[in-house]
């Protein structure tokens, strides 16, 4: 879709070029697939973050694992763990999106159906955020996902990576979702992790309008997987499945990863 209301495209090549572009009126750019597909007229100009030269994937000497902001979906998915590829085929996409969608647009679009956000909350995976005049903030995705839409981003920040620490990648994961059709839009995921210590890690996303992550020392029984669901404030509702539907799929669905990860 022409964005009309658009009439600069800036490509900054350094951290100090981008902060002089940000402000309000403009958007960062980096794969564009939602940015483009609907009108925009409160934008006046788009500032593409891919002239930063961001890496994509960079493993630590520790084994953690940052993913750029500007990360395809298909480099995600060419990494190794089948979580990932799992993931990145939970997004309603063709593989012409997989090429060109990123992590950090699917992360910071805030979408509950939103796979990357599941992906890295599941895997206690920490935002990297710059902020204006060399500032840097890190937060848990988990946490920086607010709501539908809306995350903790502060006016002139950038999300720059997201890193995943090695203790998780390492760990065994188990993956559920639900839709209303076969290619259509998640109405509910849950992936569960198992830790080296016997503890059981729990994410719920895509029929939650924010990630719920629930932590239990052991594999929980019915009881208590039931009362930590119930903690959920809110089920999501959109045409994509009903708050009742939602909370009934995500508790069958958080049992099967209990189950297989038990």
């Amino acid at each position: 879709m022409d964005l009309h209301t658009v009439g600069a495209l800036h490509r900054p090549t350094d951290r100090a070029g981008l902060d002089a572009l940000l402000g309000p009126g403009s958007a960062v750019l980096a794969g564009g697939t939602w940015l483009f597909s609907e009108p925009q007229p409160h934008l006046a100009a788009l500032v593409d973050l891919t002239g930063l030269g961001w890496p994509s994937l960079v493993t630590g000497s520790d084994g953690a694992l940052t993913i750029s902001a500007t990360c395809t979906l298909a480099e995600l998915a060419a990494a190794g763990p089948a979580l990932f590829r799992t993931c990145c085929r939970a997004l309603a996409g063709s593989f012409k999106i997989w090429h060109t969608a990123t992590v950090g647009g699917n992360v910071c679009l805030a979408l509950p159906a939103g796979p990357m956000t599941s992906l890295c909350a599941a895997l206690d995976g920490v935002a990297e955020l710059w902020g204006p005049g060399g500032s840097v903030r890190r937060v848990p995705v988990a946490r920086f996902v607010t709501g539908v839409r809306t995350t903790d981003l502060r006016p002139g920040e950038v999300l720059r990576s997201v890193r995943l620490p090695a203790a998780a990648l390492a760990a065994p994961t188990a993956f559920r979702r639900a839709a209303l059709t076969a290619q259509g839009r998640s109405g509910a995921v849950v992936i569960g992790r198992r830790d080296p210590d016997g503890g059981l890690v729990l994410t719920v996303t895509a029929a939650t309008e924010r990630p719920f992550r629930f932590a239990f020392a052991a594999p929980p029984r019915e009881a208590e997987l039931s009362a930590a669901l119930a903690t959920v404030e809110r089920w999501y509702d959109d045409p994509h499945g009903a708050p009742d539907w939602r909370a009934h799929v995500t508790g069958r669905l958080a049992a099967e990863v209990v189950d297989e990860l038990a």
